[in-house]
Formats: C-alpha cells, sequence, structure tokens
C-alpha cells in the first residue's frame, strides 16, 4: 500500500514539473514572438494608429499601403538582389573553407597542429573593432570600396568559430572510416568530400544556417563598405528609413516584416539539422 502511495506520489510530482515546464516555455515564446507580433501588426496599421493611446492590437482597418509604398518608394529589389549575393556566397565560400581546415585539423597529421587550433580560438577573442581600420586600408588599397567583395571574399579563408564546430563533430566520427578509406586507395580529399561531408550534413547545415543569417542581418559591414545607393543592402535601405527629421515608421515595419520571413522559412526547415549539429558538436575533444 505504502509503495503504491509511493509510486502515485512520484507520478504526481512529474506531472507537475512536466507542467511547470510547459508553462515556462509558453512564457518563454511569448516573450521571444511579442516583438515579431508587434512589427506584423503596426506594418498593417493607420498611421494614427501607429502611435496612439492606449496601443492598439489588431489594427482597423487593416491597411497594406505600408508594403507597397516599401516596395515602390524604395529600390527594395535592388537591395535584396545585393543581399542575396552576399549571403550566398560569403555562405557558399565559408562553409567550404572551413570544412576544409576543420577536417585538416582534425583528421590529418601534421606539424604543430594543436597549435595552430590554438590560435585559431585565440581569434574568437579578438574584438572586430581591433581589426577594422587595418581591415578597411587594405581593402581601399585594393580598390575594393563600395563593391561586394569585402563582404565575399573574406569568408573563403574560414571562421575560427565554424572551424571549431566542424572539428569538434569531425572528432565524433570514427576513425576506422579513414583507415579503411586508406586501404582502399582513396586520398584526403576523397575522403573528405566523400565520406565526412555525407556524415557531417547536421553541423554542415548548422554553418549554413548561422552564417547565411549573420549575412543577412549584417549592418555594420556594409555600413563600412558601401557607399552607393546601387550598392545597398536590405540592412542598410532599413536603416535608411529613419533620420534626424522622423522616421517612416509604417514601411520601416512592413520592410522589416518581409526581411524576416526568409530567415524564419530557413530556422523552419533546418531546425531539426540544426539542433542535431548543435547537440553531437561537443561529445568529444
Amino acid at each position: 500500500m505504502k509503495t503504491t502511495t509511493k509510486l502515485h506520489s512520484i507520478k504526481r510530482e512529474k506531472r507537475w514539473g512536466t507542467y511547470l515546464t510547459y508553462v515556462v516555455i509558453v512564457l518563454l515564446s511569448a516573450v521571444f514572438i511579442a516583438p515579431l507580433l508587434w512589427i506584423l501588426s503596426t506594418s498593417v496599421k493607420p498611421d494614427k494608429q501607429i502611435f496612439s493611446m492606449p496601443p492598439v492590437l489588431i489594427p482597423h482597418p487593416i491597411t497594406f499601403n505600408h508594403y507597397i509604398r516599401a516596395f515602390t518608394e524604395l529600390p527594395f529589389f535592388l537591395y535584396l538582389r545585393n543581399t542575396l549575393i552576399i549571403v550566398i556566397f560569403s555562405t557558399l565560400g565559408v562553409t567550404i573553407s572551413s570544412s576544409l581546415v576543420a577536417f585538416s585539423i582534425s583528421r590529418l597529421r601534421w606539424p604543430d597542429r594543436t597549435l595552430v587550433f590554438f590560435i585559431l580560438l585565440a581569434t574568437i577573442m579578438l574584438p572586430p573593432q581591433v581589426t577594422m581600420i587595418p581591415i578597411f586600408i587594405l581593402f581601399r588599397q585594393l580598390g575594393w570600396i563600395d563593391t561586394l567583395l569585402p563582404l565575399i571574399v573574406p569568408f573563403f579563408f574560414g571562421n575560427a568559430f565554424f572551424i571549431f564546430l566542424l572539428r569538434q563533430f569531425f572528432l565524433t566520427l570514427p576513425g576506422e572510416l579513414i583507415e579503411s578509406a586508406r586501404i582502399d586507395g582513396a586520398g584526403n580529399f576523397r575522403i573528405f568530400l566523400q565520406i565526412f561531408v555525407p556524415l557531417s550534413k547536421p553541423a554542415i547545415l548548422t554553418v549554413i544556417l548561422f552564417s547565411s543569417m549573420w549575412a543577412w542581418n549584417d549592418f555594420m559591414g556594409p555600413l563600412i563598405y558601401l557607399s552607393s545607393e546601387k550598392m545597398k543592402t536590405l540592412a542598410l535601405g532599413l536603416a535608411s528609413l529613419q533620420s534626424q527629421y522622423g522616421t517612416e515608421w509604417g514601411m520601416l515595419m512592413a520592410a522589416a516584416s518581409v526581411m524576416t520571413v526568409p530567415i524564419i522559412i530557413l530556422f523552419f526547415f533546418a531546425q531539426r539539422y540544426f539542433i542535431e549539429g548543435i547537440a553531437l558538436t561537443g561529445l568529444k575533444g
């Protein structure tokens, strides 16, 4: 009898623990989703309701005039083209280069590879403001200012964080795969391409997701290197709606809503690989 009562008590505690977990998740989700809902609500409000007190949560009437103005009064598709070029090529470059370096450090035997890896990790702690001016001077001497090259080419030389992420994942793969492939006559590049890449899809897709999000939302880089209207990205285009003489809040929220949608869609389809890649990355050091 006592055993049955104790089991019921344990089940009841687990049930309440589950309920509490769900409540915390719902509250945190509401906190994170509230700004997005406010952006969407503001983007379809008439101008007089944007700053009305008390705040109008559900606009009436709903208007899509801000979206129309964002597409017609701004060179939106020009900004979108520039942003997509940066996202596609920078993501491609950082994924290829970082995975190759991570494979070399984790699976190939060469002198001082551990020292090189620690130096790479040390660069993560270096604030970007420290190297901002020297890098700008370098790109100016190369004639790359007001082009997309400074926002693309550096990514073809890898990223320390992504190298660390992929290295940790590569270390979880059994070393016998390399030995078997070498017995069959496969070279290092073939081993990387035909064995490690297919087995590392979660980690590689995590790198793609991270890098594409960073490039899509990047504001500081385009602000430093791009000056002409024809080279601006979406982030700079949104900033142009804010000035000392006023802010087009309706247009700003409409453009921000459109800019947010691709990231949400990308994360929605890649979330399983993203979570799996993060979960498996630190299993072996």
